[in-house]
C-alpha cells in the first residue's frame, strides 16, 4: 500500500475512475449487444429504434474517451448496413 499522502491520493482517484471508465464501458457493450440482438432477431422495426439508442451511446463513448472516433465510425457503419440489409 501507498506511504506518501499523493500516493494514497492518487490511489483513490483510479478507484473512482476505474469504476467510472467500467461503467461507461459497460453501457457501451450493453447497447451494442442489444442492437446485434435486434438485428437477429429480424424485426426491423424495433432495430430501428435500437440503432438509434446505440449510435447515441457510441457518440457517448467518444466523449467520454471509452472508444476512439473511427472505432466508433466502423461500428456504426457495419451496424447501418446490417440494419439496411434487413428485408
Amino acid at each position: 500500500m501507498a506511504n506518501h499522502f499523493s500516493a494514497l491520493k492518487r490511489a483513490r482517484q483510479t478507484e473512482r475512475r476505474t469504476e467510472r471508465n467500467r461503467g461507461n464501458t459497460s453501457r457501451l457493450r450493453t447497447a451494442l449487444r442489444d442492437m446485434r440482438e435486434a438485428l437477429a432477431k429480424g424485426d426491423k422495426a424495433a432495430a430501428e429504434q435500437t440503432y438509434r439508442k446505440t449510435v447515441s451511446a457510441l457518440d457517448k463513448a467518444i466523449q467520454k474517451g471509452v472508444l476512439h472516433e473511427n472505432t466508433a465510425g466502423r461500428y456504426k457503419s457495419r451496424l447501418g448496413a446490417r440494419l439496411a440489409a434487413l428485408k
